[in-house]
């Protein structure tokens, strides 16, 4: 449905794994000692729908404060997770943000990715605006360490013009949604399930819309290069607006203007 489901149903498969890790690896251990030690990390630009996840998922969360250009770089993930493995929590879950709300800022993806690798922590990357952007060659540097994420997720309608809800999840290994969310009750079973893609064990819901028909639909009647010339006229678009706040002296852009967003305020 969207980018804050996605968030909740990633969130709670990394919980799932984790809390069987540490059963195995600490089999003295009940289920509440750990869950009450799960902690989950995310800057202080991250959409507020993270801290809900975490609400919801009934894990601990520590909001991570950003650089001078609002993004989260990998030291303060690295600190954040020591200072908490020392106090005897574990750290289980990273909220990578690339595009936020409140400037269109970008996490350091790679330097994070490189951190959660080493300390096998489930990276979720929220591009829920600015993933539409990476269509376009010249934004996808942005992605630069997209390879070390678990999860990966964007709106298709708020940038590609597919009406609402729409959202994309990838994952890394699916098996470790199914394995979170996979109870087989008889009147559900079927003679096909080693053959296909069962996407009720991916999300909350057991129905599903048909929300990869319109998204399908849009593909067909722009094409990929359509839908980049629609992208790249929203941020020369911006660009333009950019140029002329900055062109009135009554008027100021505090941040970066980033694709088709543009902060600006009275001085």
């Amino acid at each position: 449905t969207t980018a804050s489901e996605a968030t909740l149903v990633c969130m709670l498969a990394a919980k799932t794994k984790t809390i069987q890790k540490y059963r195995a690896l600490e089999p003295q251990w009940k289920e509440s000692e750990i869950l009450e030690r799960l902690i989950v990390y995310g800057s202080d630009q991250a959409h507020s729908s993270v801290e809900r996840a975490a609400l919801l998922a009934g894990v601990k969360y520590r909001s991570l404060q950003s650089n001078r250009e609002y993004s989260l770089e990998g030291n303060a993930v690295k600190q954040a997770i020591k200072k908490d493995r020392d106090e005897g929590l574990i750290p289980f879950f990273v909220i990578v943000t690339l595009g936020t709300t409140p400037s269109c800022a970008f996490d350091k993806l790679d330097e994070i990715g490189s951190v959660c690798e080493e300390e096998e922590i489930w990276i979720h990357v929220d591009a829920a605006y600015a993933g539409s952007a990476f269509i376009c060659p010249e934004y996808r540097h942005h992605l630069n360490g997209i390879n070390l994420a678990d999860s990966f997720n964007f709106n298709p309608h708020k940038w590609l013009m597919v009406h609402f809800d729409c959202s994309a999840l990838w994952l890394k290994n699916s098996k470790d949604l199914v394995d979170a969310f996979n109870i087989d009750p008889v009147y559900l079973r079927h003679d096909k399930q080693s053959k296909t893609l069962d996407y009720r064990h991916w999300q909350i819901p057991l129905g599903r819309r048909f929300r990869s028909l319109k998204l399908w639909f849009v593909l067909r009647i722009y094409g990929a290069e359509g839908l980049r010339k629609h992208i790249r006229k929203q941020c020369n678009l911006a660009k333009a607006f950019s140029d002329l706040v900055h062109s009135d002296d009554r008027f100021e852009i505090p941040v970066q203007s980033q694709l088709g967003l543009v902060c600006f305020r009275l001085k």
